[in-house]
């Protein structure tokens, strides 16, 4: 398995319009300058690689608004 690196800084659960309540599915993050959206899917490793960061203490994700 091909692991990445991001050097992401800055991370946000964002809501999701099709759900009520304060459900997410999406994390909006900035890497290298540029803003992404990633699905909160296990499978995706984009999202795998936040989660590892957040399990090392590198990097926090915002509530949403």
């Amino acid at each position: 398995m091909i692991t990445k690196t991001l050097n992401i800084t800055s991370a946000k659960y964002q809501p999701n319009e099709t759900r009520t309540g304060n459900n997410t599915s999406v994390i909006s993050i900035i890497v290298d300058g540029e803003t992404m959206w990633v699905p909160t899917d296990p499978d995706n490793t984009d999202y795998a690689e936040i989660l590892r960061q957040v399990a090392a203490g590198t990097l926090t994700i915002e509530d949403a608004d």
